[in-house]
């Protein structure tokens, strides 16, 4: 493990150079990993230790007819590498949980009775033990309890899987119950294709999460371009000019500097103009949302944010109702122009 300054704090950092990937396959090598769920990060996951010489097979439910075929169109062999939840389960000494948070409360009381001594109980979130209070999930004594959260989507763990440059994650032990969870963990952590990891705890994976979800990574930068984009309609800009300097300059490019080099990078390298105006008018949008973090923070820090999630998702008309505000959302004058901007793009060659 290599200890690495960031910010004036020492942190432990967990790389494929402490932790090889043959090292990954030698502490698995007597576990049979069941990956329960192939929604979101069950796939990638699954994909990505199968491809690395892990012994893994899938739980799905086959009247989720959706996934079930998903999962053997990728390869999965009913009765040999695909089974339903409760007998991929049973067949698991690691049992890695990755349907839904709310799914999670519903299917718990049939996954843990499948639950075996010394199996390992895997989470990619925090939320189902941080908020057990609510959620009921709680685990047997005689079990491992980890976590390894890849920081970004399912798509983007397996593309940069395949790409050869993985994703960094984070991780946790929860109860270690073996005295082997440790290792168990940065091995699957390894083997699902993570750059690097990262020591966290459950709470603090959690906080972090529904925090970034509801703020930069997707409700902030959301509501921040609806902002910018409704007032450069408003003064008469039209509507591919507003995407594009609300949008498609900020994916197609600048973000992509950052990414490469760093905040401080991007400003040195732009304009006089956006460079002056960037650093002046970044302390004023602070000023305006440190507030609206804090009080995010708080809630989710509370519970609020996980009751308001189980209640929501657990209505009957969830579903429709969502579909009605992901259409305004695709309908909204934003994301149709978007759409077309998109289509004007040159092909990849």
């Amino acid at each position: 493990m290599a200890k690495i300054n960031f910010g004036g704090v020492e942190e432990t950092v967990v790389t494929r150079d402490e932790f090889s990937l043959d090292k990954a396959r030698e502490a698995l090598k007597n576990e049979l990993v069941a990956v329960i769920g192939y929604g979101v990060q069950g796939p990638a996951q699954a994909l990505n230790m199968k491809d690395n010489g892990i012994n893994v097979i899938v739980g799905q439910a086959p009247e989720f007819k959706t996934d079930w075929d998903r999962a053997v169109n990728d390869g999965w062999v009913p009765g040999k590498t695909l089974f339903p939840v409760e007998e991929a389960a049973g067949k698991g000494t690691v049992v890695q949980y990755l349907v839904s948070d709310s799914a999670q409360r519903i299917l718990w009381p049939k996954l843990k009775a499948c639950l075996n001594e010394g199996d390992a109980l895997y989470f990619s979130h925090g939320f189902s033990i941080t908020y057990n209070d609510q959620t009921g999930v709680i685990p047997p004594s005689n079990v491992d309890v980890i976590l390894c959260a890849p920081k970004g989507s399912g798509t983007s763990v397996r593309r940069n899987f395949l790409a050869g440059t993985g994703i960094n994650s984070s991780y946790a032990i929860f109860q270690d119950y073996t005295g082997r969870a440790e290792e168990r963990t940065i091995a699957l952590g390894i083997a699902i294709g993570s750059g690097y990891l990262f020591p966290t705890s459950f709470e603090s994976e959690v906080y972090s999460d529904l925090t970034g979800e509801r703020g930069v990574l997707m409700g902030a930068l959301a509501g921040i371009m609806d902002a910018q984009y409704q007032v450069l309609r408003q003064n008469g800009h039209s509507p591919s000019e507003a995407f594009n300097e609300t949008v498609e300059e900020l994916t197609q490019s600048l973000i992509r500097l950052v990414d490469e080099n760093g905040m401080d990078w991007m400003y040195a390298n732009c304009s006089a103009t956006a460079q002056r105006g960037a650093l002046d008018w970044r302390p004023k949008f602070k000023e305006a949302t440190l507030p609206v973090f804090n009080e995010l923070y708080e809630k989710v820090r509370s519970g609020e944010e996980c009751k308001r999630v189980l209640e929501s998702t657990s209505s009957d008309n969830y579903r429709d109702m969502l579909e009605i505000e992901l259409r305004e959302l695709r309908e909204s004058e934003l994301w149709s122009t978007g759409k077309k901007v998109r289509q004007l793009r040159p092909e990849k060659k």
